[in-house]
């Protein structure tokens, strides 16, 4: 049956409207229609008002709901992130594992597998930042899990058979020969932990690499003569960079200069976040070492950040706020940026015809009221806690 979305403000390719109403159906968005227009046999949502934007999709994600992906690489861990971020608008995402032994690769691939064969909500595939990083720039990554990629390792980096695989990893520590390996097996990689050079950089671009993990982040920077990995990004708007906005891992400053830089559709907003994020705990372990969640902020003991403890509907609040966007760029980068990057553009993104009605309604503070993955609502969900990370 068809169902539709009716008394909104619907944010389209050319901006929002408030005299349309989008027709939904078998998940899939089926027409944009005139409000005097709906289907007389349609159920309809009445958003009474409220703004009705494509569902976010986040390439990073290593926990939430009190789970870390790398404790619990299976089908049941998978799904209780993804509802925790449903919560806060995420219609998609990449379950991310950090640095460790292949044993957990290997479980952490067949997990997702199976999710997305089972349907759980919301799974795109698997991002795997690292252990391919390097040691002088790997952050809260612990240093004996880095590791060099050899064959075994391409061979499980290649072994997803349902949905997107993005690898993590450092240019310098492998070569472009290797990067455009795994690009010929479908893979998209990405830069990050890593002290390129520029010249390192743009060969890793041309044998293949997209992608920018966390931009500013635990990279070589740029200098006065030594333009490094940010160096390339900033110039290269072939180059996806993810951001995390939540006025810790980056200040807002740097983040206006690259919006500047590049274009809405070369830069995507991504959590980073942790099994802080839709859960009250206030620590959590990570790979033996405990991990404080206060301030807005995720660190170990040494005050190194761990992850972060944003969700996808702070991040656009926060790119607005602190970053000046306007709202359609924040969502943007928060929707159609990150989906083409994992190349699901034409699917996944954006209110249109023909793509999965994956939708988010908010309020006129940007909090979110009403999620929907492939047309299924949930509503009924109880309401999304507050992120510390919220501007």
């Amino acid at each position: 049956m068809a169902s539709a979305f009716v008394n909104g403000r619907v944010l389209l390719a050319e901006g929002f409207r408030n005299d349309v109403a989008v027709v939904v159906e078998s998940g899939r968005i089926a027409a944009i229609v005139p409000a005097a227009d709906v289907p007389a046999n349609a159920v309809r949502h009445d958003l009474a008002g409220q703004m009705l934007v494509p569902g976010f999709v986040d390439t990073q994600v290593n926990g939430g709901g009190g789970v870390l992906f790398n404790d619990a690489p299976t089908l049941d861990g998978i799904a209780a992130i993804g509802a925790a971020h449903r919560r806060f608008g995420t219609t998609g995402f990449l379950p991310t594992l950090i640095s460790d032994d292949m044993s957990v690769v290997r479980r952490a691939v067949a997990a997702v597998d199976a999710a997305i064969e089972a349907g759980v909500p919301g799974v795109l595939g698997i991002h795997i930042e690292g252990p391919f990083l390097n040691l002088d720039r790997r952050g809260i990554h612990l240093p004996e899990k880095i590791r060099r990629i050899d064959e075994e390792s391409l061979g499980v980096l290649t072994s997803l058979k349902r949905g997107r695989t993005l690898v993590t990893l450092a240019p310098e520590q492998t070569s472009p020969e290797i990067i455009a390996r795994l690009v010929d097996a479908g893979v998209i990689i990405a830069a990050g932990h890593s002290n390129a050079t520029y010249e390192q950089a743009i060969a890793a671009m041309r044998a293949g690499l997209t992608g920018i993990t966390h931009l500013f982040n635990a990279m070589s920077p740029l200098t006065s003569r030594a333009p490094g990995l940010v160096g390339a990004t900033l110039e290269q708007d072939a180059l996806v960079a993810g951001i995390i906005v939540d006025g810790h891992h980056v200040s807002p400053v740097t983040l206006k200069l690259a919006l500047r830089c590049k274009p809405v559709q070369s830069l995507m907003l991504v959590t980073d976040a942790m099994p802080s994020v839709g859960s009250s705990a206030s620590e959590f372990t990570l790979q033996g070492r405990r991990i404080l969640v206060q301030g807005g902020t995720c660190t170990d003991a040494d005050g190194t950040l761990a992850g972060s403890n944003l969700d996808m509907a702070s991040a656009v609040r926060n790119a607005v706020a602190m970053l000046g966007a306007p709202l359609e760029a924040a969502v943007a980068m928060a929707s159609h940026s990150p989906a083409a990057f994992l190349r699901l553009g034409s699917d996944h993104g954006r209110i249109a015809p023909g793509y999965s009605a994956d939708l988010v309604a908010l309020d006129d503070s940007l909090h979110v009221t009403g999620t929907w993955i492939a047309g299924i609502g949930d509503r009924d969900a109880e309401p999304a806690m507050p992120s510390a990370a919220s501007a």
